[in-house]
């Protein structure tokens, strides 16, 4: 796909601009409730429950549009494929990242996310990479790096188990990253996004229950309640709500700009921990949300010129 028939609108199109903040205060909710996951059961089965309800609701999510469930080969070769990377790879190692370093730390440096997509963008799409995308990015980079900085502060982990939490996340980054790159290519872009998700995330499930049941033994499970409404959020809500809109925003602006709700997502994360768990401000912390807002406009502003036309 050339750069020119994925066409970037603006970000502050209203249609790209409201999902791109649901997404964002979604996914900003969401590290929430996969900190309260980290505990009794292995992150492998935590991750096996919530995509067994999410692609169950994406199932449903289709029947409701009157979709097909049916894809030819290689619609499910696809599927397959992204449910590996995306729902297997991807949350396999966030979840085991929060078992080293916490959940602040994973959400600041998957703000980089934004990184490997654009470049792996014009690699394999031809998207183009512009000054003000780059200006932002920079920007942002240098918000996140003090982000970061907090972050690492204030952690009781030891450099080890940062640096182990961090080469975890990296590989949560890159899976994510070739998923969404396959999502922008040409081939997926011809299929329902809903029906593609729906069984990407069942094949990711029933991957990740053969993981689980060979590396950490039969199921286990937890009893409180607000487990098991967290699996459901998270499924529901944190899945089946936020990946169409998502990946719909990636196959009109591409993997790179869509990225950008990652930018937004750790400062959500840190508003949301402040008001339900007493997160306290410094000037540092402050100090990086807010150049990485700053980033984050700049690139926000960043439209592709138009394709000329031809005439005979």
């Amino acid at each position: 796909m050339s750069g020119d028939e994925s066409a970037e609108v603006s970000l502050l199109t209203p249609r790209i601009l409201i999902p791109f903040l649901l997404v964002s205060l979604i996914w900003g909710s969401t590290w929430l409730v996969i900190k309260d996951q980290i505990s009794e059961v292995p992150p492998s089965w935590s991750v096996s429950y919530r995509f067994l309800i999410a692609a169950a609701a994406m199932f449903v999510l289709a029947a409701f549009k009157r979709l097909s469930f049916q894809l030819d080969r290689i619609g499910y070769l696809l599927a397959l494929i992204l449910g590996f990377f995306q729902f297997t790879f991807n949350f396999n190692f966030v979840y085991n990242a929060e078992l080293f370093i916490t959940s602040g730390l994973v959400a600041v440096l998957f703000a980089l996310l934004m990184v490997p997509n654009a470049i792996l963008g014009r690699i394999f799409l031809g998207h183009k990479v512009t000054a003000p995308f780059l200006g932002g990015s920079a920007i942002a980079a240098v918000g996140i790096a003090m982000l970061f900085w907090h972050e690492y502060r204030s952690s009781p982990a030891s450099l080890e188990q940062v640096l182990l939490g961090a080469a975890l996340t990296f590989g949560g980054i890159m899976s994510a990253s070739v998923a969404n790159v396959m999502q922008a290519g040409r081939r997926l872009k011809s299929y329902p996004i809903i029906t593609v998700l729906a069984w990407a995330m069942l094949f990711g499930a029933l991957i990740n229950i053969a993981v689980s049941w060979i590396t950490v033994g039969p199921p286990v499970y937890e009893s409180r309640a607000a487990y098991w409404a967290g699996i459901v959020y998270l499924g529901v809500i944190g899945s089946v709500v936020t990946f169409p809109l998502y990946f719909s925003m990636i196959r009109e602006i591409g993997p790179g700009k869509a990225a950008y709700t990652s930018v937004l997502v750790p400062v959500v994360a840190m508003i949301l921990s402040t008001i339900f768990e007493g997160y306290v401000w410094t000037a540092l912390s402050a100090g990086g949300a807010v150049l990485a807002m700053i980033g984050l406009l700049v690139a926000l502003r960043a439209r592709k010129p138009k394709t000329p036309r031809i005439t005979g």
